[in-house]
């Protein structure tokens, strides 16, 4: 199906559509397996109490080791099986290694472990960075652009803009509010937004896309 301006949306395709779509070198339908399964992979990090770059990098690699193994697959409605299962092979072998090495403090000679809020709150930090980086891709290449440039801190003038991007200067309020309009109205945000717990993105443009 697509959308008035000929895209496809990806979000109502099967998983079996994605996964086919995957194999022949769709990108679009890769991102979308990513961002529908991101949440499960989370999930599954939080119940080892993972740092936020351990977590990161057990991300990176279910995605690699699924990406390697996808043609093998030979159910694709068994995908989320699929992914649950190497998340929690994967964080259990870093848990394993985190064991063998704690660090600890110099100065004082104590574990340097974070405080389990701390850890919550960069986890979550980073969940919502993921759901932020999938609706964009989820947005007309114009749109995305204009929104990242101007998300940068301190933002560049819209003399700025319109010279690096060659859009008109009075062209780029309007874009700005299309593009966010659009943003939240996303699959990634509005299933990010749609799990307990979770609160409205802010409405300025820094606010929405705080990525860093």
């Amino acid at each position: 199906m697509s959308s008035p301006s000929g895209e496809v949306l990806y979000a109502d395709r099967t998983t079996s559509e994605l996964v086919a779509g995957a194999l022949t070198g769709d990108e679009m339908s890769w991102a979308e397996i990513v961002r529908r399964h991101t949440s499960l992979v989370m999930a599954r990090v939080r119940q080892f109490r993972l740092t936020p770059q351990q977590a990161e990098d057990v991300a990176q690699t279910v995605w690699l080791n699924l990406l390697e193994h996808l043609a093998d697959l030979r159910e694709p409605a068994a995908l989320p099986g699929w992914i649950a299962t190497a998340t929690r092979h994967e964080c259990i072998r870093v848990t394993n290694l985190s064991r063998r090495a704690v660090p600890v403090d110099p100065t004082t000679g104590r574990f340097d472990v974070q405080d389990d809020t701390e850890l919550d709150e960069e986890l979550l930090r980073a969940e919502r960075h993921a759901a932020l980086r999938a609706a964009l891709a989820e947005l007309p290449p114009h749109q995305r652009e204009l929104l990242l440039l101007l998300s940068t801190d301190p933002p560049p003038s819209y003399q700025e803009v319109s010279a690096r991007l060659g859009i008109p200067i009075g062209s780029i309020g309007p874009t700005r509010q299309r593009g966010l309009a659009r943003l939240r109205r996303t699959a990634a945000l509005t299933h990010y937004l749609a799990a307990p717990g979770r609160t409205a993105l802010g409405e300025g443009g820094r606010d929405v896309l705080a990525l860093g």
